[in-house]
């Protein structure tokens, strides 16, 4: 996978895990970009990876992904705009996708409040 993210460190290994570093910082809320390389990661996964594992991780040693950042509605409303279409990274198409991914995921990192 030769992709590069803003918010997402990608590494392969041989044995069909690729493992990934959330890194949205101040605290790794989902938001537009985060969301953006989330779908794209995905979507390159559907694309005859021999992935069979995908980890998540977090950078952020104090925070997994901890909510959707409400600040940003306009652009999440934005980005619902194009659902469906080829550049569509709503938070839709991104439940979507995880929700068909055929690779086992594993995600740890970050504390739990709540």
């Amino acid at each position: 996978m030769v992709q590069t993210y803003r918010t997402l460190s990608v590494a392969e290994s041989d044995e069909g895990v690729l493992s990934v570093v959330i890194d949205a910082p101040p605290m790794n809320l989902i938001e537009p970009e985060l969301v953006r390389d989330l779908v794209g990661l995905l979507g390159a996964l559907e694309s005859g990876q021999e992935t069979r594992v995908v980890v998540l991780e977090s950078a952020d040693p104090d925070y997994f992904v901890p909510h959707v950042d409400l600040t940003k509605v306009a652009e999440y409303t934005a980005e619902a705009a194009k659902a469906g279409g080829p550049d569509d990274a709503s938070l839709g198409m991104l439940w979507h996708k995880l929700s068909e991914l055929s690779a086992a995921a594993a995600a740890w990192g970050g504390e739990a409040d709540g």
